[in-house]
């Protein structure tokens, strides 16, 4: 337990913000996996610009690394790519 008042205040709003970082990753990797599994590549490329556009909001954020981001949009529009 802390032993100031300062180390109280940021004991609470640390849980807060792990709170809300852990629902926006859980966010982002939800619509990462509903893009990998679209058949379509209309579809699947309108998905990929919002899960894009997500990626580097969370880099923005420090919530992953922006290498992480990066990669990963990589890889997501090779997918989109190689769809039918």
């Amino acid at each position: 337990m802390p032993n100031h008042k300062s180390c109280e205040r940021r004991v609470k709003t640390s849980t807060k913000k792990r709170l809300v970082n852990r629902a926006r990753k859980s966010e982002l990797r939800g619509a990462i996996k509903e893009l990998r599994g679209q058949d379509s590549k209309d579809e699947a490329g309108k998905q990929y610009l919002i899960v894009a556009s997500m990626l580097d909001r969370a880099a923005q954020d420090n919530l992953i690394h922006r290498k992480n981001a990066d990669r990963n949009k990589a890889r997501l529009a090779r997918f989109v790519q190689g769809l039918q």
